[in-house]
């Protein structure tokens, strides 16, 4: 058990680097884009940075968790391994051109996209970038460490052009093309690892294999895309019907909130494989009480100071965001222990049809809030914001219910 546990703590270490990166380069930009491509413009990348994500969604088809799981299990089958990656980089293929083909009839018939069509089809790399990049076969072999250096080096590097190139409001152009860079670079560095230092084979799979790992997703696909549907929808929905400076001010207290998030996430991709593995529900306990004590302390601090962070972080012509902002701290004191106890507890456990339910119902309820509040005249940035603690309270509910029915904390 010894060597399980150090293998936890150095993929956690690992993927907490790389999560860290992920986020700080965000926090470092976004200051610097605000007040160089002002409000429209900013909320413009954004807009179709928020409408990628429907297509990341679609070409991970949740094999993040699924395909996670089946490396982990059968990582010292090499065989059934390359099985595996063959299967799930083919399909992720053909979801990729799909998504190309949506994402052109959508520029030419919604007048919105069409008229900035050159910043979608640029963000469209980024789809591309983390398609080929193969993060889930990294965590089911508990080997991230293998690309965590080269892949964070090239988000560096992309963060240090951006500073160089983007000097005025007209560089806008330029934004989604260095972010779409970071994420080809980093795919490709995750494939090459993949196939060179850790045994994979990739060739044209077994209509079989492909079948069964596309079936064996689509309940995870269904939960990724039902969390989707009240994130990205929210800034997508805004942008759509309002302006891109509303926009600008929720991505601006969307984008702390999910940095936040994030720092948690590095602790659910090393904790998923490791309790699927071993059933160690004592080291479990132990992790996410830690863990759920430091999140309440910086969503406490974060709320008494929303105001001056935003204005610090952003400027004086983002300083309306920090009333969302509050809104997004108390969201995320219950969201990081509910996410803590969904796929790494329930999912690991063998209630992942749960943790899938509490997401898909709570998504039914936030489209639905969102339409009443569209045709009752009051879907504006706050009441879209609210509508997202609404929606993660459910969650929340959903999952610790389902904890103590089933006493899944227990040790003894």
């Amino acid at each position: 058990m010894k060597k399980e546990k150090k293998t936890l703590l150095e993929n956690f270490i690992s993927l907490g680097a790389l999560q860290i990166v992920s986020y700080v380069i965000p926090l470092i930009n976004l200051p610097y884009l605000s007040r160089v491509l002002g409000v429209d413009k900013f909320g413009l990348v954004f807009f179709a940075f928020a409408f990628m994500q429907y297509f990341i969604i679609l070409t991970d088809y949740g094999f993040g968790l699924s395909a996670t799981r089946e490396i982990a299990v059968n990582r010292h089958n090499k065989n059934n391994l390359s099985n595996i990656f063959s299967a799930v980089t083919f399909i992720k293929f053909c979801l990729l051109v799909i998504s190309f083909i949506i994402l052109v009839l959508c520029m030419i018939f919604v007048p919105k996209l069409h008229e900035n069509w050159l910043v979608f089809m640029l963000s469209f790399l980024m789809v591309v970038g983390n398609a080929i990049y193969p993060v889930w076969f990294f965590q089911g072999m508990e080997r991230m460490k293998y690309i965590t250096f080269l892949n964070i080096l090239s988000k560096i590097i992309f963060l240090i052009l951006i500073f160089i190139f983007v000097k005025k409001s007209d560089d806008y152009i330029i934004v989604p093309l260095l972010n779409s860079m970071g994420f080809l670079v980093s795919g490709a560095i995750g494939m090459y690892f993949a196939i060179k230092h850790l045994g994979a084979k990739l060739y044209i799979p077994r209509w079989r294999t492909v079948k069964k790992q596309f079936k064996y997703s689509s309940e995870f696909f269904l939960s990724r895309a039902s969390v989707s549907a009240y994130t990205n929808t929210n800034s997508f929905c805004l942008g759509l019907i309002g302006s891109s400076v509303m926009v600008g001010y929720y991505v601006a207290a969307e984008k702390i909130y999910q940095a936040i998030n994030g720092l948690c996430y590095p602790l659910t991709n090393a904790l998923y494989p490791f309790v699927a593995k071993n059933k160690d529900i004592k080291t479990f306990k132990k992790i996410f009480n830690i863990a759920v004590i430091i999140n309440f302390f910086i969503c406490a601090c974060m709320f008494i100071l929303a105001k001056p962070i935003i204005t610090i972080f952003y400027g004086q012509e983002m300083e309306n965001a920090y009333k969302i902002f509050r809104i997004f701290c108390i969201i995320a004191s219950f969201d990081i222990p509910a996410i803590l106890v969904g796929y790494p507890l329930l999912g690991a456990m063998g209630y992942s049809n749960i943790a899938n339910y509490s997401v898909i119902l709570a998504s039914i309820v936030h489209i639905l809030g969102l339409a009443a509040l569209y045709f009752t005249g009051h879907l504006n940035i706050y009441s879209i914001a609210l509508m997202v603690l609404v929606t993660e309270a459910v969650v929340f509910i959903v999952r610790f219910g389902a904890i103590c029915k089933y006493k899944l904390l227990r040790t003894t």
